[in-house]
């Protein structure tokens, strides 16, 4: 099946939108026929996205979060965007336990579970302006494996 689909969500950059994104992309995700793996991995890598964008890229401000998803074939790809402080060092922030956050308990995993669960992360940041992850995954196609 050749799906060439896409959508858009915009939200406030409050923790409790996290898990709406999270449920409007695997929605919107599931007409690829993904199995319940692939599902899991994408709204993952979605929740941590978005929680870097709250949590870091906005911290005590509110700001907007702009989701794209697009559908290609059996791909998916999503892109998380927002227009907060950015990324100093994008090569550190990739590394395992590295986080900027001071006396919180945050374990510096974020970009190491996107990279995990899915194929590819591309990370565009420019402090003071903001940050754009894309990432892509495969959906493997069951009716060709049985």
């Amino acid at each position: 099946m050749k799906t060439n689909n896409k959508m858009k969500l915009e939200f406030p950059s409050l923790s409790g939108n996290e898990s709406f994104a999270r449920a409007t992309v695997a929605a919107f995700v599931s007409q690829l026929d993904p199995t319940v793996e692939e599902i899991a991995d994408i709204k993952t890598a979605l929740s941590e996205g978005v929680t870097n964008a709250v949590i870091h890229g906005y911290g005590d401000k509110i700001g907007i979060i702009k989701i794209e998803c697009e559908l290609n074939d059996k791909t998916v790809k999503l892109i998380i965007e927002d227009n907060g402080k950015g990324i100093a060092d994008k090569e550190k922030a990739r590394q395992p336990f590295y986080t900027e956050s001071d006396g919180e308990e945050r374990s510096g995993m974020g970009f190491t579970v996107m990279e995990t669960f899915m194929d590819s992360l591309e990370i565009i940041s420019k402090t003071g302006e903001g940050t754009k992850l894309i990432m892509t995954k495969e959906i493997s196609d069951l009716k060709e494996q049985v």
